[in-house]
């Protein structure tokens, strides 16, 4: 038997998913054919980045949202909105067509502003 809580539970890391792809369809279209340079991807792995600090920040050193809502909100939203397959493609794309200057600039500003911005994020919760 199901109680409609349960089907909330079930229903919810999937809508999480898909609205968080919506969004980053939406957001990806934004910036196409602007350069050569993958724009809308790089933006939302940035910004991916930074809200998946803030959720662990807030998991683990606020105590504000539990391990399952962690796992909803950096696995369903987080997962849905930034894609390493997305990034894969765009850097044999950059390669592909010979554009090497902007292959360096998307691996290495994807790679440290990625990580910049999880520490930052994790950085502006404060313990509780």
């Amino acid at each position: 038997r199901c109680h409609s809580h349960d089907a909330f539970l079930m229903d919810f890391p999937i809508f999480i998913h898909i609205s968080s792809w919506k969004l980053k369809f939406k957001f990806c279209n934004q910036f196409h054919g602007i350069s050569p340079f993958p724009w809308g991807t790089f933006a939302v792995n940035i910004i991916g980045s930074f809200v998946i600090g803030i959720f662990f920040g807030m998991a683990e050193k606020a105590h504000l949202i539990s391990a399952n809502m962690n796992v909803f909100l950096i696995t369903g939203f987080c997962g849905g909105f930034t894609t390493f397959s997305s990034f894969a493609d765009d850097m044999f794309l950059l390669m592909q067509n010979k554009h090497w200057g902007y292959f360096s600039a998307y691996l290495v500003l994807s790679i440290v502003l990625g990580i910049v911005l999880v520490w930052l994020g994790r950085s502006v919760v404060k313990p509780a």
